[in-house]
């Protein structure tokens, strides 16, 4: 025997009826059922109560809540705390002046690299430096004493002139008593007539993480 589809249709609708009227006598014979189901379908949406502060102000990837060290500095090695660690560093800056015979003038070609030592002093405020001058052989000894000393000054004096206070720096003439080059040639004699100075500048820095551009120490 077929089954026409209008049976089927009709089939269907009575199953319908059938559960919807199911539906509705349980909700009548328990009120309690139809309160609830009303109560669930109009509860407002509850709003997120969140205390934790969750961003991260200096991006360093822990957020604010667990963040001991709020103001690490960019690009540094941390923790899970958010800290990183602090080493040790040293910077070397020399100074190297050479002068005309029997002048304490500085020649201009030498200005730029004392103005680089007056920022490198600026850089590390707690170092001083100690300006040693020389001369060559030429000449008697007390002249060279006290030219090497000039020369000292004109150096010291440009330092002050670039910002450098005073009370950092301290000079040293040694005339011709310690040499550069041994010889009477004139390029020995050109290197004699000299001021030198070494300055080392130590301070903490922040351990920065590894990256593609890391270099590592020779």
């Amino acid at each position: 025997m077929s089954i026409t589809s209008s049976a089927v249709t009709q089939f269907v609708s009575t199953v319908a009826l059938v559960l919807s009227c199911s539906v509705t006598t349980a909700a009548f014979a328990n009120p309690d059922l139809q309160n609830q189901q009303d109560e669930f379908a109009y509860l407002p949406i509850p709003l997120a109560n969140q205390v934790a502060d969750l961003q991260d102000n200096d991006d360093d990837g822990v957020i604010n809540a667990r963040d001991r060290c709020p103001d690490t500095p960019e690009g540094s090695e941390i923790d899970n705390h958010g800290c990183g660690s602090m080493v040790n560093t040293s910077h070397t800056k020399q100074l190297y002046i050479l002068f005309a015979n029997n002048s304490p003038g500085i020649e201009a070609v030498f200005l730029s690299q004392i103005r680089e030592m007056a920022d490198f002093l600026q850089a590390y405020p707690t170092t001083s430096i100690e300006l040693q001058g020389y001369a060559s052989q030429l000449g008697s000894q007390a002249h060279n004493l006290a030219l090497s000393k000039q020369r000292s000054e004109a150096v010291r004096d440009q330092l002050i002139s670039d910002g450098v206070s005073a009370k950092r720096i301290k000079i040293v003439g040694y005339g011709n008593s310690v040499l550069a080059a041994e010889g009477d040639d004139e390029v020995s004699q050109a290197r004699n007539r000299r001021v030198v100075a070494t300055v080392v500048g130590d301070q903490e820095e922040p351990l920065l993480e590894w990256t593609i551009f890391t270099t590592l120490a020779k």
